[in-house]
């Protein structure tokens, strides 16, 4: 539906589902669901060999919620893009889902993250040349196994749960922002996933949007019990979360 090439699409899904049922089992409840050990992420430039984060251990629990801050800089977000494995690290290891993200092909994470991990960013992220119905439906369609109908039943559902359910045929030109990063949340929610990273989901958003847009993102990660990560430099956010982790100079505070 919204692929250039259907046929490649489909094969791909079905590589993707393949992939995914043979490598992914989720993990017990008492297990975090992100461990790190020693994780480190070096990058070299012109100077030489930067080191952008060094040695952190972290775990995370199913269903709480951290927050990730620290000056611009500091490396919140390469940290949210290895534990998402959006990004490989340099050294140490990423545990997601139970699985040693280091063991997994570029194939073989975006496989694990289908469907389990959702994410919403600071830009949206949405596609302009679809509707707002259409974006929230495009994770499903690309995840496969469920019919066209249910998928635009659960999508529709979500844009109810967000406040747009008179505006699922509009663009996203013809959204404000919070609109948009509110068809971000329900597209980011739409598969059900056991993991939300969340990379400042206000700071496009003026402060009384982002507020309201933050409230319904607590709301809904309640209602669907997963876990949330989040990447902020608003400390009333932080304080939300149950944890905070502080990144000073690619360390743990």
């Amino acid at each position: 539906m919204f692929a250039p090439n259907a046929a490649d699409s489909a094969a791909a899904r079905g590589a993707m589902a393949r992939t995914f049922n043979l490598r992914f089992t989720m993990p017990n409840r008492t297990d975090p669901v992100i461990e790190v050990r020693g994780l480190c992420k070096r990058v070299k430039d012109a100077a030489g060999e930067l080191t952008i984060l060094d040695d952190i251990d972290l775990a995370i629990d199913a269903g709480s919620s951290v927050a990730i801050v620290g000056a611009s800089g500091s490396g919140k977000s390469t940290l949210l893009g290895l534990l998402a494995g959006l990004d490989s690290a340099s050294a140490g290891s990423v545990r997601l889902l139970g699985r040693e993200l280091g063991e997994l092909d570029e194939d073989g994470r975006a496989a694990l993250r289908s469907g389990a991990v959702g994410f919403v960013f600071q830009s949206f992220q949405l596609m302009p040349h679809l509707t707002a119905l259409e974006n929230v439906t495009l994770p499903l369609e690309l995840q496969g196994g469920i019919g066209t109908r249910e998928a635009a039943a659960r999508a529709r559902e979500l844009l109810e749960q967000v406040g747009l359910g008179q505006r699922t045929g509009h663009y996203p030109k013809l959204l404000s922002g919070g609109e948009q990063q509110r068809v971000a949340l329900a597209r980011a929610f739409v598969t059900r996933p056991a993991i939300l990273f969340a990379d400042e989901p206000t700071g496009s958003l003026d402060a009384a949007t982002g507020h309201a847009v933050i409230d319904l993102m607590f709301e809904m990660n309640r209602a669907h019990g997963a876990t949330l990560v989040l990447v902020t430099h608003d400390i009333e956010l932080a304080r939300r979360c149950d944890t905070t982790v502080t990144i000073e100079a690619g360390r743990l505070a």
